[in-house]
């Protein structure tokens, strides 16, 4: 089974993409995923451990956001009875958890330095030490890491360990933000209101192709995410609808606004018709007398320059 089906798309960044991530896939290398938020990283994560010889093996999750510095270790390597206030008995940790299956640490740009050590020890040796324990425990747990910053300017401040870094950075998979893979908006729809129409047992509306047009203009700043949060809300507030550009929030179509050029209009005014016959000539002299091309120079029809061109006396 091709656990990869389930990454919608079919631009070449993704293809490449997962070319690679299939080959990394059947072997046990530390993976680290680079790519911002809502970029796909823990989807991707879970098709490699599909793919994987451990696939029948746990897989565990950790967001080394979401955790305070106090908590993040004992929830990574356990704790011993009495290591801290509230430590009422021995707990592993994820590792052990882990133990024979895949470890994704989402966010790994967020681990504290002083788990960085830790983490590192356990990379090149396998062994992990419980807080307030005495004894290092074995486990096999495959590392996929991911981050959502450059880990190489958080080294540069310090705030992450160089060596740490080569460790994670045997197999780098860059996942391109969705405003690189245009052709992969629409397939990326229809997969997300089949989901959200049987999900609220609704009919999904359609896309008009001006709609279509402004998403595809959209620089989507929270990616993948984004787009699928935008059609759980359409297929909910317009359900069996058409969707044209004004049903899209205002930030959707703010590209598509025509950009005037940093023109300046002289304080003691200009002659309209000198300029507009000086830039028909320019227009002219570029595509050497093409009307047709001088027309879309110039943003105009065939028509609409022919007719221009006879009122400043050029001959067509």
């Amino acid at each position: 089974m091709d656990y990869f089906k389930s990454i919608v798309g079919q631009s070449p960044a993704l293809d490449a993409l997962i070319r690679s991530a299939k080959i990394a896939a059947a072997t046990d290398v530390t993976i680290l995923l680079n790519g911002a938020t809502g970029t796909g990283k823990e989807i991707l994560a879970n098709a490699i451990q599909k793919s994987s010889p451990r696939s029948n093996k746990p897989f565990i999750t950790l967001n080394c956001a979401a955790l305070p510095e106090s908590l993040i270790e004992s929830e990574l390597f356990g704790h011993r009875k009495g290591s801290f206030t509230g430590a009422t008995g021995n707990t592993e940790g994820l590792f052990q958890a882990a133990d024979g299956g895949t470890l994704f640490l989402d966010e790994i740009n967020s681990l504290p330095v002083s788990i960085q050590a830790k983490l590192l020890r356990f990379i090149e040796s396998g062994e992990c030490l419980a807080v307030g324990g005495t004894e290092a425990y074995m486990v096999d747990v495959r590392i996929i890491a991911a981050t959502n910053s450059d880990l190489n300017q958080q080294i540069a401040s310090g705030s992450f360990r160089r060596d740490l870094y080569f460790r994670l950075n045997v197999v780098p998979l860059n996942l391109p933000p969705l405003a690189q893979r245009v052709g992969d908006i629409e397939p990326l729809i229809k997969h997300f209101m089949k989901l959200f129409e049987r999900e609220h047992e609704m009919i999904a509306p359609q896309f008009s192709p001006k709609s279509l047009k402004s998403l595809k203009a959209y620089d989507w700043p929270g990616n993948i995410r984004e787009l699928r949060n935008l059609c759980e809300r359409l297929c909910i507030l317009l359900a069996g609808k058409i969707i044209e550009p004004e049903n899209l929030p205002s930030e959707f179509n703010a590209n598509l606004s025509p950009k005037l050029p940093q023109f300046t209009l002289p304080p003691t005014g200009l002659d309209l018709d000198n300029l507009e016959a000086s830039l028909i000539q320019q227009a002219l002299d570029l595509t050497k007398g093409n009307c047709s091309k001088s027309a879309r120079l110039l943003g105009l029809s065939r028509d609409t320059m022919l007719y221009r061109m006879q009122k400043h006396g050029f001959v067509a």
